[in-house]
């Protein structure tokens, strides 16, 4: 793991690709609106910033500084998020050894792709991963994966450690759930063509979800990212952005935003995306207080049977 250089930030949504496809990164496909604020963090920037409120892009690269990890928040933003949300972040090492664990059972043996240290550092297994006979590594890369209340999605995608900051290169050594399916996809296939179907099919089969929508947000640019890296790494060159606007909407039905006690979007209907101030504005207290805005069902899509659905109704069955 390398430290991060000074000159380069975790999470930048001023520039491209991320500031280019900001329009999906916030979209919010249960709502064909975008993903709201779900936290009260940046309500002191007024209008646009409140809980309820959708993110905005143009009133969101205005500030883009504020849209940053865990690590590089304030110790009082973090713990006043920790003490509402219970917001804590899992640093590489526990993600490692629980996706290890994961893959132990899926592979039904131990150190498959990387062997643990005492000192919560790990070596990587250099040669490519073998497979059971009864399985192979098309399947692996099928077999859905879903990180719960994702935060910034280290589970799926360790392109730094949450808890540190620093970034972890190069990709053979990352830890997440989709950086192993890439790997996988990496060792196994030559041609173009087939190095992108299976990438394309890791992608969808990971997902993850997260109720406050900055957290969301940066997960899904981590997994945009996290993509970019791979690309780069394996084709030494930059994708086209019909394909990075692909890969971008499959992340958006993918890693989405949710109350996960409830199923539902957070805090129920988002508002609407404009709103011209009135006098009863002004002066709340004239008017009767309306009801409860509306719960509306998440929904996720299904890759495989090509249809979206209703990800309670997945509980039920």
């Amino acid at each position: 793991m390398n430290d991060l250089p000074v000159q380069q930030k975790l999470i930048d949504i001023g520039c491209d690709p991320v500031a280019s496809l900001l329009d999906l990164l916030l979209k919010d496909k249960s709502t064909h609106k975008n993903i709201i604020w779900a936290t009260d963090t940046y309500e002191s920037l007024g209008h646009g910033f409140t809980d309820k409120e959708q993110i905005d892009k143009y009133l969101l690269l205005q500030h883009a500084d504020i849209i940053k990890p865990r690590i590089q928040k304030s110790l009082e933003a973090q713990a006043a998020r920790t003490r509402k949300k219970a917001e804590v972040f899992t640093p590489a090492w526990l993600c490692n050894q629980m996706n290890n664990y994961c893959d132990a059972e899926w592979f039904g043996r131990k150190a498959v792709f990387n062997l643990e240290k005492e000192d919560h550092t790990w070596d990587v297994i250099e040669d490519p991963i073998a497979f059971p006979k009864k399985k192979n590594w098309k399947r692996y890369i099928d077999s859905r994966r879903l990180e719960i209340t994702c935060g910034e999605a280290p589970y799926l995608v360790s392109r730094y450690d949450v808890s540190t900051g620093d970034f972890i290169v190069p990709t053979k050594h990352r830890i997440g759930q989709l950086d192993r399916k890439l790997r996988v996809v990496n060792e196994n296939t030559i041609k173009y063509d087939d190095w992108l179907k299976w990438t394309i099919r890791a992608f969808e089969s990971c997902y993850g979800y997260e109720y406050q929508g900055d957290n969301l947000l940066i997960a899904r640019i981590n997994l945009l990212l996290t993509f970019m890296d791979y690309y780069k790494e394996r084709w030494e060159k930059d994708p086209e952005e019909k394909l990075l606007r692909q890969i971008t909407n499959k992340i958006a039905w993918n890693i989405w935003q949710m109350d996960g006690l409830k199923d539902t979007v957070p805090l129920g209907k988002p508002y609407e995306e404009y709103h011209q101030m009135t006098f009863f504005d002004m002066y709340p207290d004239m008017v009767e207080k309306e009801d409860e805005p509306e719960a509306i069902l998440c929904k996720i899509y299904d890759w495989r049977k090509d249809n979206s659905i209703i990800f309670k109704k997945l509980k039920e069955t």
